[in-house]
């Protein structure tokens, strides 16, 4: 399942969606929020160029907003039904979990965005 080629791999560990051998980001560290987006130009190991066209990561906002709907919904079930707390709590449990997760939605999405278009190539990773 989180075996090398597979999407949710390079999905959750931000790696070339094409060689899975490197991190797309400058920073592998989504806390540091200063360059939780900075990201590379292309793969050292395969030369994929991560921006395919120009503003091509404008789409992940739809992603980032599916996600967003998903936890906010997932913290309010937890919160209200689980745990029977009131509305006001949930709400407030809601906009803290989508604070907290905050930057790694942010990667999530880009890494989703990215694995729809490019699937991984095992022939990248000869050399």
């Amino acid at each position: 399942m989180f075996k090398k080629g597979s999407k949710l791999n390079s999905i959750l560990k931000g790696t070339c969606p094409k060689c899975q051998n490197e991190s797309m980001y400058e920073d592998k560290n989504p806390l540091h929020l200063t360059k939780v987006l900075k990201m590379n130009e292309s793969c050292s190991h395969c030369g994929f160029v991560y921006q395919i066209e120009p503003s091509f990561f404008y789409g992940a906002m739809y992603v980032s907003y599916g996600l967003n709907v998903a936890l906010g919904i997932a913290a309010f079930v937890i919160s209200y039904v689980l745990l029977n707390s009131s509305i006001e709590t949930s709400f407030i449990a809601i906009v803290i979990t989508l604070i907290l997760l905050f930057p790694f939605v942010l990667r999530w999405s880009r890494n989703i965005y990215i694995n729809m278009f490019v699937s991984y190539d095992p022939t990248t990773n000869i050399k």
